[in-house]
């Protein structure tokens, strides 16, 4: 009967082999993406080497390998590389031009209920998430963050659709408790803030 209930973590993730990926239902695939995330890591974080300088070299190999390859495959009769077709297609295009505007209205109209509306909760929630940010980026640079992100994407997921259920009713009693404590705070801040009344808004 629980299962029924149960929240589909592979669907959420879109339920292609992105997920698979992440829910290491595909273990061969998992470990790779894992060991090439943290070799490149320790590549650029600990023996120092310039990501921009990696970049350059691996496109340089890779040009001089598909330019003697179609040299020779002219001269010996052999089959070009294998290339697909090296052309960004109008749907993709339009797919991701869609889904970058909504992104960027969806945070446009945030920045207009902050400065236009003066939405005091929204700014106060707003200022928090980047102040956090803030701390977080000054422990670590931009790509240990990354790294970060992949060894959580990793292991987050799959822990949470294994473990469901307790995770769930855990979140439930923090979400609670934070939700109390950010009344409180909400609470005391708003009445420390001299918000104009009616009579002084019909005057303006």
């Amino acid at each position: 009967m629980e299962e029924s209930h149960r929240f589909s973590v592979h669907h959420a993730l879109g339920g292609g082999a992105v997920a698979d990926v992440i829910l290491w239902r595909k273990l061969s695939l998992s470990a790779a993406f894992l060991v090439v995330s943290t070799a490149l890591w320790f590549l650029f974080e600990r023996a120092g080497y310039n990501l921009l300088s990696f970049i350059s070299n691996v496109l340089l190999l890779l040009i001089v390998i598909l330019f003697f390859w179609a040299k020779s495959a002219s001269i010996l009769n052999r089959p070009l590389p294998p290339l697909p077709n090296l052309e960004l297609s109008e749907e993709t295009s339009v797919k991701a031009a869609d889904e970058m505007r909504v992104w960027v209205n969806y945070v446009l109209s945030i920045a207009h209920d902050i400065a236009v509306d003066g939405n005091w909760r929204l700014f106060l929630k707003v200022a928090t998430i980047l102040w956090v940010i803030s701390c977080i980026g000054s422990f670590f640079n931009f790509l240990t963050l990354i790294y970060i992100g992949v060894l959580l994407s990793l292991s987050l997921p799959v822990l949470y659709d294994k473990y469901q259920n307790p995770i769930d009713d855990k979140l439930s009693v923090a979400c609670n408790i934070a939700r109390i404590q950010y009344q409180k705070i909400d609470s005391m801040v708003l009445q420390k803030i001299p918000l104009p009344s009616n009579k002084e808004k019909k005057t303006q």
